[in-house]
């Protein structure tokens, strides 16, 4: 009750959503990633002299540099969890991040949002520092968290409103952008039921169209695929490929080896802390399967080679 009286005012615009979700819908398929080109659009006249910064930072193949890491390290008392990475994100790319558990994958991760504080190390969003200067960095950036805690006493239209109104945008512009996400994510049917009745699946998906509302330009998603069923996973993978089309970024950490030798433009390799190998999927699997060659750096082929009493019956 005291969550629902404190989020009141944030979503009483939102009061006749119902008949919104259930008006015909005048193109919204059709545009359901408009309001990305827009943002992209309003990107290529910024400042000239960020643009400038950015444009310096290209790599090999043209595309700037939109999210560096450079020396980053955190540790947890003597325990050393992400061992000065250095990581190099193209635009307009999916970059994947895989590693065993344990390994420092969503570590890396938050420090690279702001939402854990690098002991040492610079992280870099289109030119700007995401710990010196948060208040620019963090608009650029919309987050998918692992383990993800939502309101769960609020419908999927109010935790989306609540989201909206967390980055400033107004009420038309956010309610047509929660519409065209709900059609593209399967959301609609779901947006007046409260969260605490959604699946995993269906919390993920809310979750991630929070994270996009605000058209961000790097999205940083830890294991968004984990407990989304495959239709869905294909609609969000739609998704995700327009927003990269349109000049976004997509960052993303899974197990699903074969998912992001697939998908993913880029990948990096990260094993106790340190990237072991980072570039192209061509570049990292070399003659190998992505997956041969993690097993590799990870060193999983010794552990299963090594229980051969698991297997041998011939006694």
């Amino acid at each position: 009750m005291r969550q629902s009286v404190l989020f009141a005012p944030l979503v009483s615009g939102w009061l006749t959503f119902r008949s919104l979700v259930r008006a015909p819908g005048a193109g919204a398929g059709a545009s359901e990633a408009s309001w990305y080109r827009s943002r992209m659009t309003s990107a290529t006249n910024a400042d000239p002299a960020e643009r400038a910064a950015e444009d310096t930072a290209g790599s090999e193949s043209g595309s700037p540099v939109v999210l560096e890491l450079t020396q980053l390290t955190r540790t947890f008392g003597r325990i050393v969890a992400v061992d000065r990475i250095d990581l190099a994100v193209r635009a307009g790319t999916f970059s994947g991040i895989i590693g065993p558990n344990g390994a420092g994958k969503t570590t890396t991760l938050s420090m690279m949002t702001g939402l854990l504080r690098p002991d040492t190390g610079r992280v870099l969003v289109h030119g700007v520092d995401v710990w010196k200067d948060p208040a620019a960095a963090k608009p650029l950036i919309g987050v998918l968290p692992d383990r993800l805690r939502l309101f769960d006493r609020l419908t999927g239209a109010q935790f989306l409103a609540y989201s909206a109104a967390l980055r400033g945008i107004d009420v038309p512009t956010a309610k047509q952008r929660m519409l065209e996400l709900a059609d593209a994510l399967g959301l609609t049917d779901a947006l007046e039921r409260l969260i605490s009745d959604y699946s995993a699946g269906m919390a993920k998906k809310v979750a991630l169209a929070g994270a996009m509302i605000h058209a961000p330009r790097v999205l940083v998603l830890d294991e968004p695929f984990e407990s989304v069923d495959p239709v869905s996973s294909a609609a969000v993978i739609t998704v995700l490929r327009r927003f990269v089309a349109g000049g976004g970024t997509v960052v993303l950490s899974s197990h699903g080896l074969d998912f992001i030798e697939r998908v993913c433009d880029d990948v990096a390799v990260i094993v106790g802390g340190r990237v072991l190998a980072s570039g192209s999927v061509a570049e990292v699997a070399g003659a190998a399967t992505l997956e041969e060659r993690f097993l590799e750096l990870a060193g999983g082929k010794q552990i299963a080679e090594g229980l051969q009493w698991l297997h041998d019956f011939s006694g």
